[in-house]
């Protein structure tokens, strides 16, 4: 499967770089005093153009902490195998992914038990029961097509077969993208199984264009119309939709059946042995806060993940209308976890890939 480039997207600082020096010495104490955090996280919260719910975020954070932000961004699933790789000398400090990799992180023994402020006010089902791991935004799992290039969106999972889509469809690699992964888990709502699912991704193979390490990137393609439709997620191509006037957000139903989605939240946790884990909890507390959360769906077009930030800006409630009719699942986040290897060994042999 294709890698990406991790994009380091804030500039490193001297103090930074130092702090990189020293913690690779096994000075973690000294770069510990460092007025920085580093972050991993899957994409979409970041804008394209600076005006992201991460841009805001970071820069109130900053201007508040006086800590500068280190980002790294890529597909989920990278994130968690980064952060694997460095487990002996850990680099980051916070993590932020979909499920079910944050789960998988935790069973890796990559998170540190903290419990942010306002975290209180999230959903028992949107955090861990130890601490390790809490939403910072919901969302939904959805697909995009082409506005211009096709006259309405499409209804079923089989209009997807049909000849006009060859080399038309794009969706990004289960395994390695939180929203790759989660095209296997609704396909395998949707067909009633992990056999059919893999029968009907298997029939898809004749449309696909091929993998995508990440999702993010695969909007862009739809906007310009070299895809007509795409994997995604709700907030992210809302936000994106913006800039690229074309984005069209749809849900997938089952021949006979009804539009479908599940929670698909981006989820943060402060990682174990951190260089600068005090920092790491001021920042995580700070995405928590009541304006971080308001400025979730007015600034970063997703769900607030506090229950008690009801908004009512324009972007909220073009977001509830998006999501009207569409039937919520909850997925088996403990069995997805288990046998997540196997799932996407099953999706490789169906891919060909």
């Amino acid at each position: 499967m294709r890698k990406t480039h991790l994009k380091p997207i804030a500039a490193v600082t001297g103090a930074l770089a130092l702090a990189a020096t020293l913690s690779a010495c096994g000075g973690a104490s000294a770069a510990s005093d460092e007025k920085v955090v580093t972050v991993y996280s899957a994409d979409g919260l970041k804008g394209e153009n600076g005006d992201g719910w991460y841009d805001k975020v970071f820069k109130d954070f900053e201007k508040k902490t006086g800590i500068k932000v280190k980002y790294v961004e890529g597909g989920s699933g990278e994130m968690v195998q980064r952060a694997v790789r460095e487990k002996s000398n850990t680099q980051a400090d916070v993590l932020v992914t979909l499920p079910p990799f944050i789960q998988q992180a935790d069973r890796k023994g990559l998170l540190a038990a903290y419990a942010p402020a306002g975290s209180d006010k999230v959903d028992a089902a949107d955090k861990a029961s130890d601490d390790k791991w809490a939403s910072v935004v919901n969302n939904y799992f959805g697909f995009i097509y082409n506005k211009k290039e096709l006259k309405s969106a499409p209804t079923t999972w089989e209009e997807l077969l049909d000849g006009k889509f060859k080399n038309k469809i794009q969706y990004s690699t289960p395994g390695v993208a939180g929203d790759g992964t989660a095209v296997l888990i609704k396909a395998m709502h949707d067909f009633g199984g992990k056999d059919r699912a893999m029968e009907y991704l298997k029939k898809l193979q004749a449309n696909n264009v091929g993998p995508s390490a990440s999702t993010g990137k695969l909007a862009p393609k739809v906007d310009k119309g070299e895809l007509h439709v795409a994997n995604g997620d709700v907030q992210m191509n809302f936000a994106q939709s913006k800039d690229m006037p074309n984005l069209g957000i749809w849900f997938p139903a089952k021949e006979g059946g009804k539009a479908t989605t599940f929670a698909l939240p981006y989820a943060a946790g402060l990682l174990d042995k951190a260089p600068h884990s005090d920092n790491g909890k001021k920042l995580l507390d700070f995405m928590l806060s009541e304006q971080a959360q308001k400025d979730v769906s007015a600034v970063g077009g997703g769900f607030a993940a506090r229950k008690d930030i009801q908004p009512a800006d324009a972007n909220a409630t073009a977001l509830a209308k998006v999501m009207e009719g569409v039937e919520v699942f909850q997925p088996d986040w403990s069995d997805i976890g288990t046998n997540l290897e196997s799932y996407v060994g099953a999706w490789k042999t169906a891919a060909g890939s």
